[in-house]
């Protein structure tokens, strides 16, 4: 495959007419293996996913290359006194790893959502020890590695030792290439 060009990335929300393009990273296990989605088996799963999950998500984004999905980004947002904070995830069709998509995906998210919530003065995003790709996208998009979290949480029935990473509000989000 050749170079993607990164200028024709952009995030925006799930459309239920993503469902192809969504099933196919979606439903692709080396993709779906470091998050706590379930692999999508068919279309009307993954149509269900987008319509009951994604669509009302309070901030998930398909990550699209020419108005096509090929991965998302997703922010939680956490409540009451914990509203200062939200945790971000990503994934990215494995045919398109490797070239900065992930990192300039991250650096879009950055510069909307401290935006769209206001309370937000700390992302944290967390990574398996042994994904080093993810940690390597974290890091050029800007997030600072805070440490280890040892046996932190089962992923896939699987304990895992996980790198936590955060981005404060105060943080200056790194050039969008």
């Amino acid at each position: 495959m050749s170079k993607v060009d990164l200028s024709a990335i952009c995030l925006r929300p799930f459309k239920l007419s993503d469902v192809d393009d969504f099933l196919l990273w979606a439903g692709d296990d080396e993709v779906i293996k470091n998050i706590r989605w379930k692999t999508c088996g068919s279309r009307e799963e993954a149509q269900s996913f987008i319509r009951d999950v994604c669509i009302p998500h309070p901030w998930r984004r398909s990550i699209c290359l020419n108005d096509r999905s090929i991965g998302f980004v997703s922010v939680y947002p956490w409540s009451g006194d914990d509203r200062c904070k939200a945790d971000i995830g990503y994934a990215v069709a494995a045919n398109y790893w490797g070239q900065g998509i992930a990192t300039k995906a991250l650096k879009i998210a950055l510069s909307q959502v401290f935006i769209d919530f206001p309370d937000l003065l700390r992302l944290q995003a967390f990574a398996d020890v042994d994904n080093t790709g993810s940690i390597r996208v974290l890091e050029k998009a800007g997030f600072l590695r805070e440490g280890v979290l040892r046996k932190y949480t089962y992923i896939k029935g699987i304990i895992k030792d996980l790198v936590v990473f955060s981005f404060l509000s105060t943080d200056e989000i790194p050039l969008i290439h």
